[in-house]
């Protein structure tokens, strides 16, 4: 089975600028996977090339093992793209912008009505469909844009900082719909600034900076390649003096810093050797309140894989 969709070795250019430098990544269906980067980093131009709407100067992009540059038509046919801004004809209503895309993804008939439908139904915008869009809310023009982009039902979803703008209400309720489609068995490529909301959802991401790839995979996965040691959390009954400096006495315990109200620390070992730390803590007289395993968190992963760079 091929991937939903595979990136291999684009490039793209511009001028003296290279936007893309050899980019490589893929999902499977059902997957959602983040794209993140800086402003500037490439990850627009890799989406547009992926959605069939600019060509690479090197490299291909399959969709379901249709590439790109020899089957643009069929790849069409499997894939959606949402771009980052919202494009509605002002004078029109949601059914009739939803009904005019759909005409031209070549939809007739029963097929349209049906199409139009459904897609309304998943993003709750049937109350709205007489309304204009041009007096639609920023959370409900993206719903209306998610709804155009479904109406062809691609198998593959691409989607340019869906987020941007919303209120919390809207990006949680945007976040469930994306879930949903993920479920549905639909591959998800979705970009975002707002890194803690995809690391809520994306079971992988790919971290672009400059044009280039610097890291792919999950979350865990990545933190593990930079990190091979495990943080942990330690909160105490004890002043945070006393309980650092029976730590810092113990085997495996690595580098130590203060976080909240409580310390974090670099330990290397086994699931065993934790519980033996834990229990030679408390032999020690400290008293635990918190002991756990510090989680992967993307916004830290980002700082650390990226310098800032701009092209």
């Amino acid at each position: 089975m091929s991937p939903a969709l595979e990136v291999r070795s684009i490039t793209k250019r511009f001028g003296d600028l290279t936007a893309v430098d050899n980019v490589t990544f893929g999902l499977e269906a059902g997957e959602i996977y983040g794209f993140i980067g800086p402003n500037g980093a490439g990850k627009t131009t890799t989406m547009r090339i992926c959605a069939t709407l600019q060509l690479p100067d090197e490299g291909d992009v399959f969709v379901e093992g249709h590439s790109v540059l020899e089957e643009p038509r069929l790849v069409r046919q499997r894939l959606g793209f949402m771009p980052d801004s919202f494009g509605a004809y002002a004078a029109t209503t949601v059914s009739e912008y939803l009904d005019f895309f759909a005409r031209a993804y070549g939809l007739r008939g029963q097929d349209r009505r049906r199409a139009i439908r459904d897609v309304m139904g998943f993003t709750s915008l049937e109350p709205l469909s007489g309304k204009l869009t041009s007096a639609l809310s920023k959370g409900m023009k993206q719903r209306l844009c998610l709804a155009k982009t479904m109406l062809h039902d691609p198998s593959t979803l691409i989607l340019d900082e869906p987020a941007s703008g919303l209120d919390p209400r809207a990006r949680i309720e945007l976040r469930e719909l994306v879930k949903a489609l993920a479920d549905m068995g639909k591959a998800i490529l979705i970009s975002s600034h707002i890194l803690s909301e995809l690391s809520e959802i994306c079971d992988g991401v790919a971290v672009i900076e400059a044009g280039r790839i610097r890291a792919t995979g999950s979350v865990e996965e990545i933190t593990k390649g930079l990190q091979p040691h495990s943080e942990i959390f330690l909160r105490t009954l004890e002043p945070i003096e006393i309980a650092e400096r029976r730590l810092v006495e113990l085997p495996r315990v690595g580098a130590v810093r203060h976080d909240r109200d409580g310390l974090v620390f670099h330990f290397e070992g086994s699931d065993e050797d934790q519980a033996e730390l834990l229990a030679q803590l408390v032999a020690t007289g400290v008293r635990p309140i918190e002991f756990a395993l510090k989680e992967a968190d993307l916004e830290d992963l980002f700082l650390r894989l990226t310098e800032g760079k701009v092209q």
